[in-house]
């Protein structure tokens, strides 16, 4: 009896080993390991890139680690055509050739931001309005004194030093470059004809070249005298003064989350190109709007719709940066506006869902929720 006894345990034990064995071998395993993503590029978003990286990492994946470097939008997309990079950040969306160079690439516009027009005037610590052509004729050596009457005639309530105007401008490959000189090109048919626009151009006359956003305003705050542009996020950390701007409705308006917001509302509600489409011409310079400030763009994060093309790219790995990028365009958004920048409409977070759900590894979808 004894014998028939420890039979049957012994065969309850194996049936039931068995049992757990399949339950734990059916289902996917956990992440437990520590997975390291890689990004590079625009400094135009990295305050708040850095943000969303610093809460995820903390509060959401404390096992993910996001290392992310800026160097300008140039050197992102020369990394992520390289695949040494598992995402890209740029503020100039991809050109026909760049999509050419690195196939099967997508945007996802990630945040919406101002840029700046600085100044450091001794005495002149705020008030100080510009207009469009003004801006571009300071750029082209036409107006080179801060009294110039083109100036002057329109601050008549600030008094101007007969100094000359110092340029500062971004030596880099950079996205904020491209919208700056796009908007100049814009409002200026001199500077479209002479100079154009692009993350590089050849910058008419003396000018101080910089890396970067953080250094090009350091530069602005240790030379009196000076003009540049930055991001308004880089503007506000270094305590800078900053231009009103004409804007398309005849107003001087202060860059500002009111007045970049102002401007993102104008973004269509239609028509916009899908992930893996053209961004180029999506634009929101001389936004329609009482209070829109006129120098207002998107940026974008680049991903590889098939992510298996990345060397040492896995599942897991896939999946995580999925997930994490899902976290930037969702409640990563309520980090955008204490930094200034614009949170990003819905249309913009619609299309972003849907090519979140379109990537792929190695021909699997991906949870990106």
């Amino acid at each position: 009896m004894k014998k028939t006894y420890t039979i049957a345990i012994i065969a309850i034990v194996i049936i039931a080993a068995s049992a757990i064995s399949y339950v734990l071998l059916s289902q996917p395993p956990a992440t437990t390991d520590s997975i390291t993503l890689t990004g590079a590029g625009a400094t135009f978003p990295q305050p708040f890139i850095e943000s969303t990286i610093q809460t995820y990492t903390t509060q959401v994946k404390p096992n993910i680690q996001i290392n992310y470097q800026g160097g300008g939008s140039g050197a992102g997309i020369s990394a992520f055509t390289q695949k040494t990079v598992d995402f890209a950040c740029t503020d100039a969306a991809l050109t026909a050739s760049q999509r050419e160079a690195a196939p099967n690439a997508v945007h996802i516009p990630e945040t919406i931001g101002a840029i700046t027009v600085a100044y450091n005037i001794p005495g002149v610590s705020s008030g100080l309005r510009l207009t469009g052509p003004i801006i571009a004729d300071i750029y082209l050596g036409a107006i080179t004194n801060w009294n110039d009457p083109a100036i002057t005639s329109i601050n008549p309530d600030v008094t101007l030093p007969n100094n000359a105007i110092v340029l500062v401008r971004r030596s880099d490959g950079s996205g904020t470059t491209n919208w700056f000189t796009k908007y100049l090109s814009l409002v200026s048919s001199t500077w479209d004809s002479q100079v154009g626009s692009g993350t590089t151009v050849q910058w008419p006359g003396t000018t101080i070249g910089a890396n970067g956003n953080s250094n090009v305003a350091a530069n602005i705050a240790q030379t009196q005298y000076a003009i540049g542009y930055v991001e308004l996020a880089y503007a506000l950390q270094n305590d800078m003064t900053v231009a009103d701007v004409q804007n398309a409705a005849g107003n001087y308006v202060a860059p500002s989350l009111a007045s970049t917001t102002a401007a993102a509302e104008s973004i269509p509600t239609s028509g916009l190109p899908t992930g893996d489409g053209d961004w180029v011409d999506v634009s929101l310079l001389n936004a329609p709007g009482e209070q829109a400030y006129p120098i207002v763009t998107p940026t974008y994060m680049l991903l590889y719709k098939e992510l298996f093309v990345i060397p040492g790219m896995t599942l897991d790995k896939a999946t995580q940066l999925v997930q994490y990028i899902w976290y930037v365009v969702h409640d990563g958004q309520q980090l955008a506006e204490p930094l200034q920048y614009a949170a990003l409409p819905s249309n913009l977070v619609q299309i972003n869902e849907a090519t979140l759900r379109s990537i792929t590894f190695n021909g699997q979808a991906l949870v990106a929720n």
